[in-house]
């Protein structure tokens, strides 16, 4: 006898329509829609109360398929939210998603059209101290009263494109060989590169496994250079040979869980103590010796246990003096000769996640650090009032993933101290393409001195990074290097040569796929050469790499 099946009756379906969006061609059709409409909703009104009351008895609601449309982010019908062309809309019943302020979206944001709207002003010191007494006597007299005219480098001069095989995580430049700039990615590679003869680079695969988070030159030799990655080592590598060796490794059984994985990220150099100052995820600061490059003494908590310390900085007129900042919405003065657990000199308070914080650069007195509620805080002097911030700047660097952090830096060679450069997250509209620029901001004022972009360019471009010599800016966008130099140190057109431009495909992809097809598993990598007239060379079939010449 075959077994028998209890039949279940499929419950009824509901689709629910949006009138306005879903509108018939000609008004006969619509016409007609709207007779017949009528016609089942008669007959439907009669039966729809037993209909409705069986269906309870019998436990089968009716389901509901909406094709409606709503947004987004609130799931309210009305509006929508997202990108409509170039220009991104949020929702309206979210605050700005620029200043994080309710009752105006971030198109008509006020901050938007000027970064120096709302800033707020520095207060009125009224207490003086010995140490502020030795600043201004002492190194107060190095910083020029008149600021001098800004260089901005706003022209791409050349560019290397997927250099990478995964997005670029940090940059540093050489500090004796002014041509050679090093980058590391989310794969744990570190790459060489010559962007004067542009064509010589290389990338060290076998340094790290993970995030290449941080890099510092070691003060005595301008070949060797130390990384701190995610996979809790330190690694010193001689650029020469490429060879790696690590100086400590923070997970030495393995992996062992997400509880007990130790990642490294913030890192620094003390030359007078020849120490590598590291910080890893749990909120824990470590101190390797450069000499014997051994680790020295315990590990000691400066933040909350279990946050991550994402940035350190030592100061670069009184080394002793060590700034950090982590996820625990705290940066953090202290003191190296005398640091423990609590010992720190002046807790600064963020609203959200703190990406970085560095001393200035010539004076080593003021403070800029970059946070997650799309804030730009200045400090302008260590020894005065530090219960707030001198200055609160509004800049979008607020994003959600797949993204490096973004972080603003000073201008190493601004002798005024109150330039500094920062990749911007939200989209603008230039010509109709959606553009990200790099913002160059003056942080004494919060004015926007300029918006370097180019329409080549049309990816976010979060680790940007000046040379501490040259006018020259260097950016990594998704796995692609630019670097950028101001257009009136150009050669003119008729004079200058054809830019190069390097495109390399990655060994594992197949050789018959289109350059542009290349992509991220976090974030897309778009490239497209627009100049008229465009020459592309292939190279030879051994080598993987391509050239494409752009007559500027």
């Amino acid at each position: 006898m075959p077994p028998q099946t209890r039949r279940m009756a499929f419950p009824k379906v509901v689709i629910e329509r949006e009138t306005d969006s879903e509108q018939s061609s000609s008004e006969e059709d619509e016409a007609g829609v709207e007779q017949e409409e009528e016609e089942v909703l008669e007959s439907e009104n009669e039966g729809k109360v037993e209909e409705a009351l069986d269906e309870k008895k019998k436990g089968k609601a009716p389901i509901t398929i909406s094709l409606k449309k709503v947004c987004k982010v609130c799931k309210k019908p009305g509006h929508e939210a997202g990108f409509k062309g170039a220009t991104y809309i949020d929702c309206p019943m979210k605050p700005c998603f620029l200043c994080k302020m309710p009752g105006h979206t971030t198109v008509a944001c006020p901050h938007r059209v000027a970064t120096e709207y709302g800033v707020v002003p520095a207060p009125h010191k009224s207490t003086r101290n010995a140490l502020e007494y030795m600043f201004e006597r002492q190194i107060r007299p190095r910083v020029p009263p008149i600021k001098p005219a800004y260089v901005i480098p706003d022209q791409v001069s050349c560019a290397v494109i997927r250099y990478h095989s995964r997005r670029v995580t940090s940059l540093e430049f050489h500090p004796t060989k002014n041509n050679i700039l090093l980058s590391g990615d989310k794969k744990g590679q570190l790459g060489v590169w010559d962007f004067v003869k542009v064509h010589e680079k290389i990338v060290y695969g076998n340094v790290h496994s993970c995030i290449l988070n941080n890099m510092k030159f070691k003060p005595a030799s301008d070949d060797t250079v130390y990384a701190a990655s995610s996979d809790g080592t330190i690694s010193c590598t001689d650029l020469e040979t490429g060879i790696s060796v690590s100086l400590m490794n923070l997970n030495p059984d393995g992996w062992q869980g997400k509880n007990s994985w130790r990642m490294l990220y913030g890192m620094d150099i003390n030359a007078e103590k020849g120490a590598v100052l590291v910080a890893d995820n749990f909120g824990f600061l470590y101190l390797v010796d450069t000499r014997s490059n051994d680790p020295t003494g315990k590990p000691i908590l400066i933040h909350k246990k279990g946050s991550k310390v994402v940035g350190l900085h030592c100061n670069p007129v009184q080394p002793d003096l060590l700034l950090s900042c982590g996820n625990d919405h705290f940066a953090r003065i202290w003191d190296i000769r005398r640091i423990e657990a609590g010992s720190s000199i002046y807790d600064l308070s963020h609203s959200r996640v703190v990406n970085s914080a560095y001393f200035s650069p010539v004076s080593g007195s003021k403070i800029l650090s970059t946070s997650q509620d799309n804030r730009l805080r200045i400090w302008d002097s260590i020894f005065g009032n530090m219960d707030s911030p001198s200055r609160e700047i509004v800049h979008s660097h607020d994003f959600n993933r797949h993204l490096t952090a973004f972080k603003a830096e000073w201008d190493p060679r601004d002798s005024s101290e109150s330039l500094a450069v920062i990749g911007r997250y939200i989209s603008e509209n230039y010509d109709g393409a959606a553009l990200h620029p790099i913002d160059f901001i003056d942080v004494s004022t919060g004015q926007l001195v300029a918006e370097v972009m180019d329409p080549n360019i049309t990816t976010i471009s979060p680790v940007n990074k000046l040379h501490p010599r040259d006018d020259v800016l260097a950016s990594g966008s998704s796995r692609s290097l630019f670097i950028w130099k101001p257009k009136e140190k150009c050669e003119p057109v008729e004079q200058k040569d054809e830019g190069k431009i390097v495109i390399c495909a990655g060994a594992e992809k197949k050789r018959n796929r289109k350059l542009g097809d290349g992509s991220d598993d976090s974030d897309d990598d778009k490239f497209c050469p627009k100049g008229k007239n465009l020459k592309s060379k292939k190279s030879a079939l051994k080598s993987s790499q391509y050239t494409i010449k752009v007559k500027r």
